[in-house]
């Protein structure tokens, strides 16, 4: 018989330790314990300190990509360390270490980024030559498709440290995620959200992803009723469509799948890293086909694509 978490075995939920992590291990954390009618000590928040918390002064192509904000989390959830981890989705790699599977979303928040300064209101206000902050691969191809003429600059951490960087003069401006600062009640930190139409996300933008060993069928149950099935069909569509690009960080990749009833409206776009040649597309289908909608769209952006695009710049 199944052994409920509870305040003398509580269920392990494990994280990274940022203000924004934090926040979406809470939020999964509550809703299990609304679905549930379960306490608040049947949980136990578990932080975990990945590599790509750890070294923040290199861009994160140069040590290993998305899976830095993973692996240790993923290896504490294979050694029954914890029992379920909640990962932002943008942040996980296609590929998932056997014996695991994420078949849990939580409801997606506000898919698009947020331009963010102390100075200037939008991206078409920043004066000629002006120094903008991003460690996106995706952000910074856009912006110099759009505004050659800018200066790009590494600029990670979390969202309290890039706010620091701009009161300290590092750069003029930097965009976020408009899901991570509403999740933090920070949305007044932002000049103003981009339109999708100007600025495609990343893959899985605002969607919180819950982990579980493939064998525990106890995780499974208590998953299952708090996944956000309309979440899922997007995220599936978007991230068939990043894994046939073999899309990693070293990648300019968006893509953005929006349901219109039983349909399912996907559009997705790949750049050169310096911002020179944009290529883009889009597919309609029904929702239930979204990976094979995604893995076609891809297919048709790879063909299109000259064979030197995903060269670095």
């Amino acid at each position: 018989m199944e052994q409920m978490p509870s305040s003398s075995r509580p269920l392990r939920i494990g994280t990274r330790g940022s203000v924004l992590a934090l926040a979406q291990a809470h939020e999964t954390r509550d809703r299990l314990m609304a679905a549930h009618g379960l306490a608040e000590d049947a949980f136990e928040i578990v932080v975990i300190k990945t590599t790509g918390d750890r070294i923040l002064d290199r861009a994160l192509k140069e040590i290993g990509g998305k899976g830095l904000f993973t692996r240790e989390i993923e290896d504490a959830l294979l050694s029954g360390e914890i029992d379920i981890a909640v990962h932002s989705m943008k942040d996980m790699p296609t590929l998932q270490p056997e014996g695991l599977v994420i078949d849990c979303h939580l409801p997606r928040e506000d898919v698009r980024d947020a331009f963010v300064s102390l100075t200037y209101g939008t991206i078409s206000e920043l004066p000629q030559g002006a120094v903008v902050g991003s460690s996106s691969l995706r952000r910074r191809a856009q912006l110099l498709a759009v505004r050659p003429d800018l200066t790009l600059v590494e600029f990670r951490g979390n969202v309290q440290t890039r706010m620091k960087k701009l009161e300290d003069g590092v750069a003029v401006a930097t965009f976020l995620a408009m899901a991570g600062l509403a999740r933090m009640e920070m949305t007044d930190a932002a000049r103003g959200a981009i339109s999708a139409d100007e600025m495609l996300p990343a893959v899985a933008q605002g969607c919180i992803g819950v982990e579980r060993r493939a064998d525990d069928a106890l995780m499974a149950r208590l998953l299952g009723a708090i996944n956000h099935h309309e979440t899922a069909l997007r995220v599936a569509a978007e991230r068939a469509f990043l894994a046939e690009l073999d899309g990693s960080c070293q990648t300019p990749i968006a893509g953005l799948a929006v349901l219109e009833g039983e349909s399912l409206w996907l559009r997705g776009e790949i750049l050169r890293p310096d911002g020179s040649e944009v290529i883009s597309a889009e597919r309609r289908g029904p929702a239930s086909e979204g990976p094979a909608m995604g893995r076609d769209l891809a297919q048709e952006l790879r063909g299109r694509a000259p064979a030197d695009f995903f060269e670095e710049s």
